[in-house]
């Protein structure tokens, strides 16, 4: 018994990691990934007690012992890919949403199949004992060779406080991966396992457990916090591919060393030079590393960017720079892209681009160079690399780049701003600060961020319009109540012309005539300082509404029907414009007046509800219908009275009394009159 040296080794390996496993039974039990590390010490101090076992027997149980290897192996594998896991429970990757649950056990699946099959099915299919055997070499290999893969990307993707626990579980975890990779690559090469490795694998396996406790200890939890590289887990892939490529070579030089007979040299020559050169074709083309880094980061490693910190800035600066937009969209993508300055063009009314700004300091370039650009960016929507352009021109189809882009110093991207499928602006960045290249990655993101900038921008320059229209439609309509005032003066001047004949020589008419023409006069001449300012009416002022109605009256009584005012309350105060407010209720009394006959009735009544001053304005005229008073009377540029109408009259009145707080309630029956009733708020005047 004393001379059962793997009895020793691998029973000292069983109580280390009895031990282990009990301690972490007793302090561990409740912390995050505690089942998963609790297992992989549980089932290794099972192994080695297997093993222990097994070198007591005439004839080991090799099933037995290659069973409780991979569940050893399985479950340290588990508790690695598990730390990825918890990292990335908050994301959709793969390791982070337990997806790879079921690949891990279909691969253990696997592996057990091979291992357990192919002493069976190689007799049955007259493969030799020693290829078989190398395959089993190569499963022991490449399982060890993943445990190290992983390790190291745990390690080197540490901050310098994670490392103070986590180089001592790469160290412990690490040691027995690396010695089963050494035993497992000699016996694979030699098709033979050196009995002396196998014995002392024992004593190895326990030196490691006082470093995975350490680990333990300083460890309040195994999960990593920081974000892969990467650049080391491409570099990690590329070594793990190669170590694939290599078994793989392994084993199928094997196998034609068996079918070659005599030919078995030349055909391993030309197998080795065969598989080298199509591993260095591999290696040196660079459309497949980089497209092979592309999808191990979309779909294995966490982003590049805070997304929703990023987004949130960009959106942010936008809104902040609201009034002056094209400034704030290259500040925003400037500041995404860590650029120091930028140049917007937008697209003009006649389908060009023109330099819309600038920030921080000019680099402008000539316009009559866009429209190639310009067509080329709205058909691709790529973004432009200047310094790609300059060293693979084919890259973009011969496109030829405007000389002041390509001229300006520290000229980097050019980047179209699309709002769907339309072109609605070009941004041009100068070098980074901080990237030296772009990937993928600042592709999209900058992609994104310039169809969401494009929108923006579209937004912006349909407010710009909008004011412009919305000046044009003010104008327009002060325009339109000049004239209709202007439409009365004519009409007032016209009855003094068409009376002058008659009354050519009464010097009364003639006074009046010259009262008339005054006051036209200066009613032109406020309108004509309307039209200047820009503004509808004066300043506002305290107006006696009793007053002001009796004045407005008594220039209405020189024609039948004669309005008829009833008055029993006392003065009633209104802040407006007088002259405003004048010209409402002489519009509404003429118009009473002119749908009456001159057998008719016309009463103005004055009342006071409350706080409010009621006028009355009621007339027996031909009435109107509900359809008319609803969906034409106030509706602007919409006259009943032909060529002599403009149809804003009501319109103006109703938007003028709604400034002052009032409002405007209509009332009428065909055949029978109509009845307009104002309401208006009442103040007292200032002593």
């Amino acid at each position: 018994m004393y001379s059962n040296i793997g009895l020793y080794s691998y029973g000292t390996a069983c109580l280390a990691y009895t031990l282990l496993a009990v301690t972490l039974l007793l302090v561990w039990r409740n912390r995050s990934l505690s089942i998963s590390a609790i297992s992989a010490t549980v089932i290794t101090a099972a192994w080695a007690g297997v093993v222990a076992a097994a070198t007591l027997v005439p004839y080991p149980p090799v099933v037995l012992l290659q069973f409780v290897e991979v569940l050893r192996n399985a479950a340290w594998l588990f508790l690695l890919l598990s730390i990825f896991g918890a990292r990335l429970h908050d994301t959709d990757r793969v390791l982070g949403s337990g997806r790879w649950l079921p690949w891990f056990m279909l691969c253990l699946g696997l592996v057990c199949l091979v291992l357990f099959a192919s002493p069976i099915v190689g007799p049955m299919a007259n493969i030799p004992a020693t290829m078989v055997q190398s395959l089993v070499y190569a499963i022991w290999l490449s399982m060890s060779l993943l445990g190290m893969l992983l390790l190291e990307n745990i390690y080197r993707n540490s901050t310098d406080a994670e490392r103070w626990w986590v180089k001592y579980l790469c160290l412990g975890v690490g040691f027995f991966f690396a010695y089963d990779f050494f035993m497992y690559a000699g016996a694979l090469i030699l098709n033979l396992r050196d009995p002396a490795l196998w014995q002392s694998r024992g004593f190895i396996v326990a030196l490691t457990a006082p470093l995975v406790a350490m680990a333990v200890a300083r460890s309040s939890d195994l999960q990593a916090s920081t974000k892969l590289s990467r650049h080391v887990v491409f570099h990690t892939f590329t070594l793990l591919a190669g170590g694939v490529y290599l078994i793989a070579m392994a084993v199928v030089g094997h196998f034609v060393s068996y079918l070659g007979g005599s030919w078995s040299g030349v055909l391993q020559i030309t197998f080795l030079a065969a598989t080298g050169l199509f591993l260095l074709v591999l290696l040196l083309s660079s459309r497949l590393r980089a497209s092979s880094r592309v999808w191990l980061s979309k779909n294995f490693f966490s982003y590049k960017y805070d997304y929703r910190q990023e987004w949130l800035e960009f959106i942010e600066t936008l809104v902040e720079g609201a009034d002056h937009m094209p400034q704030a969209i290259i500040q925003a993508m400037a500041k995404l892209g860590r650029c120091r300055a930028g140049t917007l063009w937008v697209r003009s009314e006649n389908g060009g681009f023109e330099l819309e700004d600038e920030w921080p300091r000019a680099m402008s370039s000539p316009t009559d160079e866009f429209p190639p650009l310009a067509a080329w960016l709205q058909d691709t929507g790529w973004i432009i690399d200047v310094n790609e352009w300059r060293k693979s021109p084919e890259m973009y189809g011969g496109l030829e780049l405007p000389v002041g882009l390509v001229a300006a110093k520290g000229a980097w991207i050019v980047i179209p701003l699309m709002f769907g499928k339309r072109l609605e602006g070009i941004l041009f960045l100068r070098r980074s600060e901080t990237y030296s290249s772009l990937n993928w990655e600042d592709w999209d993101m900058l992609k994104l961020a310039g169809r969401q900038a494009a929108s923006y921008l579209a937004q912006y320059k349909a407010n710009q319009s909008l004011v412009e229209m919305r000046q044009f439609e003010a104008f327009n309509r002060l325009s339109a109540y000049v004239v209709h005032d202007l439409k009365n003066l004519l009409a007032e001047q016209s009855l003094i012309v068409s009376n002058a004949t008659q009354h050519r020589g009464n010097l009364e008419f003639f006074d009046d005539v010259i009262d008339t023409v005054s006051d036209s006069v200066e009613r032109m001449t406020r309108l004509m300082a309307q039209m200047n300012s820009g503004l509808r009416g004066g300043e506002s002022q305290m107006v006696e509404l009793g007053g002001l109605l009796r004045d407005v009256m008594l220039a209405l009584t020189k024609a039948p029907p004669i309005p008829v005012f009833e008055h029993s309350v006392g003065p009633q105060w209104i802040a407006a414009d007088r002259e405003q407010l004048s010209n409402v209720f002489q519009h509404m009394i003429q118009n009473a007046r002119e749908a009456t006959d001159k057998h008719g009735r016309v009463s103005v009544r004055l009342l006071h509800e409350g706080e409010r001053a009621v006028v009355e304005i009621e007339d027996s005229g031909i009435g109107m219908t509900p359809e008319f008073i609803k969906s034409r009377l106030f509706k602007p540029f919409d006259s009943t009275k032909g060529l002599t109408g403009m149809g804003i009259g009501v319109f103006e009145s109703r938007e003028l009394l709604r400034s002052l707080g009032g409002s405007v309630e209509v009332s009428s029956e065909e055949g029978v009159g109509s009845c307009f009733r104002i309401v208006l708020p009442c103040q007292m005047p200032s002593t």
